[in-house]
């Protein structure tokens, strides 16, 4: 009787989390456009999508826990979204974007070939 009891509970416990997290999409990929608004990505299967930010989007630097980031063109991202509440509406809403700052590489003048001397 006690084993029943626990399976059950058991499986009601699973079956709520896993409906709780179903909500969430996650979009994988390079940012090509940002602005205050909205985000554009494209994907790694090559597909552009584009992505609605507000107030409560929460951002995180992979490569500086610490710091106060913003991403920008050219960090690789993954973005937990959620649908728009409407139906006829298919745009995603980004609750946490997850992304790594490309290393900003200074880019050298090239060297001058040195004349020979005669």
């Amino acid at each position: 009787m006690w084993l029943r009891l626990i399976v059950t509970l058991t499986g009601l416990v699973i079956s709520t989390a896993s409906v709780a997290h179903g909500a969430d999409q996650h979009v994988l990929g390079t940012i090509m456009a940002i602005d205050a608004n909205h985000v554009e990505i494209k994907t790694t299967k090559g597909l552009s999508v584009n992505v609605q930010l507000n107030k409560q989007t929460w951002y995180k630097d992979e490569s500086n826990p610490k710091g106060a980031n913003r991403p920008a063109v050219g960090d690789r991202v993954v973005i937990m979204a959620t649908k728009s509440e409407k139906k006829a509406d298919k745009m995603l809403l980004a609750t946490e974007i997850y992304f790594s700052s490309i290393k900003r590489v200074p880019i050298l003048p090239q060297p001058i070939p040195a004349q020979p001397v005669q």
